[in-house]
């Protein structure tokens, strides 16, 4: 942290933009680029090499609050523009997204590390729900009602709340903005951003196409700097009337303490501990390809990402030499030299797959490949397979977020389903099998949000993304997105 910009900018390397004005350093509050009421920075480091890619404004608690009042002031007009008029700003922000598609995903890669031809994926990804939510702008309209009383009307209105604050992490830097951000704006809400400081240049990227497309101001606001100091004056503002947030459990549930005063609505998705069936009969090629998949984008980083690997006991064996030469076959490095794995995000990250593999190794699991940091530097950990892992081993119990992958064999459908279960996450499972009637038992058994069956990919703008249990509350994406941003009005109207 320093209190001016000038000794980072020294040190900052140069990053390959065809459009430099995308690489912005001020927050953004009220139409307006500012770097707060102290002028401090924090320095926004690449995790490839720890070099400083931009000094970033550290903004304070009455900079957050000015944010509120901008989106406040901002919200009256915004709410009563005809539904129309705010899809064509969201229109023009989507293919200003895909216009500058490139730089956002290099400006990613320079501040996540992740893989490069990744960060091109999640802007399209991210763009989606932009071109998603500009048409649902126009169709908010719930069911009618057949009138329960003789000669009244009876309407049903869907009205936007008010602001709304969105909190947003640091593995998908851009696709977690605009998901929540595309749908609180098309039900005509205004929006407060608060992106993790250690990703914030996405965030201030987006917010300079936004300003560039005619978002009034106000409509739009980033505020960066660290999330304590951001984020605590929304959760006590009653303006703040929803808060959706996409990270830890452990501050999902700080969070919706601290929002109950204030009874705000409420959007929270939350960490993943994603169970990866495999039954016997599956395509054991295709299911190997699939696991690759699902463990290793983003490098582990996803909540999305399996965890715990269930291979069924005939095939364990033949699944488990298969996955660790496919394994040992990845490639890792600078994400601007578009590896299949990147470094992780921070030295907590890679003391938790060092811990998680230890464990296990202690506890009697077969180190097949990986489980150690690579030369490449502190940040760079080997991909990692650990077969026959006892189900008391903290990596069946803990989200890793790493790229450690755990094999345990099963004997039975039921075995497969109960261990599955047994976590207080529900986010997404991951089945592979070719019976028909197995991919509905087993698809009904599980306690997930989200089901994936012969695949990974599963997920995109139309569909609704959320979990059961301790993985949150609520739904992103498709219109079921809207929800949280919205309140439903009843007026009953007498016919004289």
């Amino acid at each position: 942290m320093m209190t001016t910009a000038a000794a980072l900018k020294s040190e900052a390397p140069s990053l390959p933009l065809a459009d430099r004005r995308l690489l912005r350093s001020f927050a953004y509050i009220n139409g307006r680029w500012t770097a707060g009421e102290t002028g401090e920075v924090f320095a926004v480091e690449n995790p490839a090499d720890a070099s400083c890619v931009a000094a970033v404004a550290r903004l304070s608690a009455a900079d957050s609050a000015t944010a509120v009042d901008a989106a406040h002031a901002a919200f009256p007009a915004w709410a009563a523009m005809l539904p129309q008029d705010r899809c064509a700003v969201l229109r023009r922000w989507f293919e200003a997204i895909e216009d500058n598609a490139e730089d956002l995903a290099r400006i990613m890669t320079a501040e996540q590390g992740k893989p490069l031809s990744e960060a091109r994926g999640e802007i399209a990804y991210g763009a989606a729900f932009v071109e998603f939510y500009a048409e649902e702008a126009k169709r908010p309209n719930i069911e009618s009602v057949t009138s329960h009383l003789p000669d009244a009307e009876v309407e049903l209105w869907r009205e936007p709340v008010g602001v709304a604050a969105l909190v947003t992490p640091w593995n998908f830097p851009s696709a977690m903005i605009t998901r929540k951000a595309a749908a609180a704006l098309a039900a005509g809400c205004t929006i407060v951003i608060h992106p993790s400081a250690e990703t914030p240049l996405s965030a201030l990227a987006l917010a300079e196409l936004a300003d560039r497309v005619g978002f009034p101001a106000g409509v739009v606001n980033v505020v960066t700097g660290e999330a304590p100091e951001i984020v605590e004056p929304w959760l006590t503002d009653t303006r703040v009337r929803a808060l959706s947030f996409t990270g830890s459990t452990e501050i999902g549930r700080l969070l919706y303490r601290r929002s109950a005063d204030t009874i705000k609505r409420l959007v929270l998705e939350l960490g993943g501990h994603a169970p990866f069936i495999v039954f016997a009969d599956a395509d054991l090629d295709q299911a190997v390809e699939e696991a690759i998949k699902a463990k290793f984008a983003t490098t582990g980083q996803d909540c999305l990402g399996a965890n715990r690997f269930l291979v069924e006991r005939p095939v364990y064996d033949a699944f488990v030499e298969k996955f660790t030469a496919a394994t040992r076959a990845l490639t890792l490095g600078h994400g601007m030299d578009d590896p299949d794995l990147g470094p992780l995000m921070n030295a907590k990250a890679v003391a938790k797959q060092e811990a998680h593999v230890a464990d296990a190794v202690k506890r009697g699991a077969r180190l097949m490949t990986g489980g150690r940091v690579s030369p490449l530097g502190p940040l760079f950990y080997e991909a990692t397979v650990l077969a026959d892992v006892p189900l008391e081993a903290a990596v069946f119990h803990e989200e890793t977020f790493g790229p450690v992958a755990a094999i345990a064999p099963f004997d039975s459908e039921d075995e497969a389903v109960r261990i599955a279960n047994n976590t207080e996450f529900g986010l997404v499972g991951y089945v592979h099998t070719q019976d028909p009637r197995r991919i509905y038992r087993v698809s009904r058994a599980l306690s997930f949000g989200m089901v994936a069956v012969n695949r990974t990919k599963v997920t995109g703008a139309p569909i609704p993304f959320g979990g059961m249990k301790q993985s949150g509350l609520g739904r992103e994406g498709a219109r079921f997105g809207l929800e949280a941003f919205t309140d439903i009005k009843y007026v009953c109207r007498d016919w004289a």
